[in-house]
């Protein structure tokens, strides 16, 4: 197993409360319970609900225990419910690039060193496109919560709920193989590293590359 991070930690279970399995005002299990749970320190359990928590997805009442609150995405309004992973990507190309510029303007040091985090993670898991899929929306998700925008959290959060619908399920299984994988982690190494340096345009073009190559896989795939 390998070792996971507060990120990928936070990452599951985001996309436990935006998939329903923890529903509004449910409370987590304890941190111990978690962290044996995910085999990793409570410190990092504890980081991972902090994470949410900055998110509006949790609430940490001391001495009480952490609740889930609503999961941030509407998914009873239909266009969430009927989004197609295409319209997930054309939705992405309108916000995604300027959301770079801004992770350049105020990216901190700790948004950084969670970034590396996510990236050493994604490189780590060739052959396994679901924990893939997760580590990949939570750095999507980071270089959002970097801006600082709320609305623009919001939105992306989203977008991102159509991820963990069945037909982008399934859209996963065909287009994920090892190859691809490569291929998505080079573009996020890159941006990363123009996010780093920071040059915002550069982050941008980066960004527009990965969705063109991601929607020219999904059209692929969604033709077979």
């Amino acid at each position: 197993m390998k070792k996971r991070g507060s990120a990928e930690i936070a990452g599951l279970l985001r996309q436990d409360i935006q998939r329903g399995k923890l529903r509004s005002q449910e409370r987590l299990p304890a941190e111990r319970e978690l962290a044996e749970t995910y085999s990793v320190a409570r410190g990092t359990i504890r980081e991972a609900l902090n994470q949410l928590e900055r998110d509006g997805l949790v609430e940490i009442r001391r001495g009480s225990g952490t609740y889930v609150l609503a999961n941030g995405t509407d998914a009873t309004n239909p266009a969430v419910e009927n989004a197609t992973p295409l319209e997930l990507i054309d939705a992405r190309f309108a916000l995604e690039p300027h959301i770079c510029r801004l992770a350049v303007l105020h990216a901190r040091r700790q948004d950084l060193e969670k970034a590396e985090e996510l990236l050493a993670g994604m490189e780590a898991c060739r052959n396994e496109p679901a924990r893939f899929s997760i580590l990949d929306t939570a750095f999507h998700t980071l270089l959002a919560e970097t801006t600082g925008n709320r609305l623009l959290i919001w939105i992306v959060a989203q977008i991102n709920s159509v991820r963990n619908q069945d037909q982008w399920a399934r859209m996963r299984q065909l287009t994920l193989n090892e190859t691809t994988v490569a291929e998505y982690n080079s573009h996020h190494r890159e941006i990363f590293d123009a996010i780093k340096r920071r040059e915002p345009e550069q982050a941008a073009v980066i960004m527009k590359q990965h969705l063109e190559a991601a929607r020219l896989s999904l059209t692929r795939a969604a033709s077979t």
